[in-house]
């Protein structure tokens, strides 16, 4: 019998989440990672095979989802990406990456 993590559970969920979901060079995936200290957000052509943009936060916080939002979008928009898919990346759609994505979409990113 072994023994099953969080770390197990999360890539199984993100693993059934990317049998669905995948980008393309019109429609990029929006992946998102959260580590023990911040979160990232890249911006993918699974087509390709390529990441087309990407940012980090200083802080896993609500307040520093909400910067990230907002500048991986700007950082998107300069590479004319104006529609995305979401991808939390087998996290719970809780508070930061709520805020995130709302930020997201504030700053013109469709999804």
């Amino acid at each position: 019998m072994s023994v099953k993590t969080k770390k197990d559970f999360r890539v199984r969920r993100h693993l059934r989440v990317r049998k669905k979901v995948a980008g393309t060079a019109e429609r990029p995936r929006m992946a998102v990672f959260r580590s023990n200290k911040r979160l990232s957000v890249q911006f993918i052509d699974d087509n390709a095979r390529v990441t087309i943009a990407g940012a980090a936060s200083a802080g896993k916080n609500a307040e520093a989802a909400k910067e990230l939002g907002a500048k991986a979008a700007e950082q998107a928009m300069a590479k004319g990406i104006e529609n995305v898919v979401f991808d939390r990346g087998g996290f719970a759609f809780g508070t930061n990456l709520k805020a995130l994505a709302d930020s997201a979409r504030e700053a013109g990113l469709k999804f």
